[in-house]
């Protein structure tokens, strides 16, 4: 298929034929499914996934070739003031551009993901946004969103070759594990999304990079990388601390990660439980961060910064004035004491 937004597009009535419907099934099956046999939709998806159709929400008031104004983001966790922020950072750009922001979040999930990019793609968004999940790449090769173009935050996609945004996960991970490690700690355990997580598994490779140089055991029974919010977390920290020899601190790779852990050991001390009050880094700013019940080292950086650097990126690209081989940006971190 054409890499070009002005190439033509499969239409109902050949997706309806390799489905072997009728264009109404398709069409009910896109406005959701009512009256349509659970069989005959997955036919209709099925079709409409090999075809690469998407539903142009637009159609009706847009003229042909006129932008929509429009820009798709992405996010993974909504609940995340993290995101809140980065979005506040793509808004800015956009708005300085005449654009406005259509945001949508995917919940680390990859049938969500590509859902949501349908529907913007739908709705001819003049570009995209993306904190991606784990999952494949194929909804996001140049065939299937045309001409429209798409910046990576925060994370890289394997198989997928666009401008992307990146902090210095690795180097911020090390410098944090390593003033624990500067401060006599030895036994520190770690918190983390999962592996499968660009971010996740950069964050670990620079704790695990710190612990090896200095010669500290890496302990797989203090480390927990399978939590994806605040509950999670606090019940990977509870079974780390109640561990028969706890750790005296604890690397967290993300806010919600650091919020769960700071729950259970406050819960802790309101509880007068014996045991460790470790000492933690947190990468990633959080709410409150100064009040909480154990000092708390911050891995810093500006998400709203992010957000402007991955719009920046989108806009030079839809105005041309960045040609050629896609562009990398990493951002740095700093690291702010108690």
């Amino acid at each position: 298929m054409s890499t070009s937004r002005g190439a033509r597009q499969p239409t109902i009535k050949e997706v309806a034929t390799l489905a072997g419907v009728s264009p109404m099934t398709v069409s009910r099956t896109l406005a959701g499914g009512v009256n349509v046999r659970p069989d005959l939709q997955a036919r209709v998806m099925a079709a409409v996934r090999e075809l690469g159709y998407y539903r142009n929400e637009n159609a009706r008031s847009l003229r042909p070739g006129q932008p929509s104004g429009l820009i798709g983001v992405a996010i993974t966790n909504l609940a995340n003031p993290y995101y809140g922020n980065f979005a506040l950072g793509v808004e800015e750009v956009a708005a300085a551009h005449g654009r406005r922001i259509i945001l949508g979040n995917t919940g680390e999930d990859a049938g969500r993901e590509r859902q949501l990019v349908s529907d913007f793609i739908g709705r001819q968004v003049d570009g995209l946004i993306l904190v991606p999940t784990s999952g494949d790449a194929e909804h996001l090769q140049p065939e299937r969103l045309g001409d429209v173009p798409l910046v990576l935050a925060s994370r890289r996609v394997p198989g997928l070759d666009v401008d992307t945004v990146l902090l210095d996960d690795v180097g911020g991970a090390y410098r944090g594990t390593v003033s624990l490690l500067d401060a006599g700690h030895t036994r520190i355990g770690f918190l983390g999304n999962r592996s499968s997580v660009f971010t996740g598994e950069r964050r670990y490779r620079g704790y695990e990079q710190a612990m090896t140089e200095r010669g500290a055991p890496i302990d797989p029974s203090i480390i927990a990388r399978d939590q994806q919010d605040v509950e999670a977390a606090s019940r990977a920290a509870r079974a780390m601390l109640d561990h028969p020899e706890p750790p005296t601190a604890i690397f967290s790779a993300n806010n919600r990660n650091t919020i769960g852990a700071l729950r259970e050991i406050g819960r802790r001390i309101r509880d007068g439980l014996p045991g460790p009050r470790p000492a933690v880094v947190s990468f990633d700013d959080f709410e409150l961060s100064e009040l909480m019940p154990v000092p708390v080292t911050v891995i810093d950086h500006d998400a709203r910064l992010l957000g402007r650097e991955a719009a920046t990126l989108l806009f030079a690209r839809l105005e041309g004035t960045a040609e050629g081989e896609p562009n990398t940006v990493e951002l740095p971190v700093t690291i702010e004491h108690p």
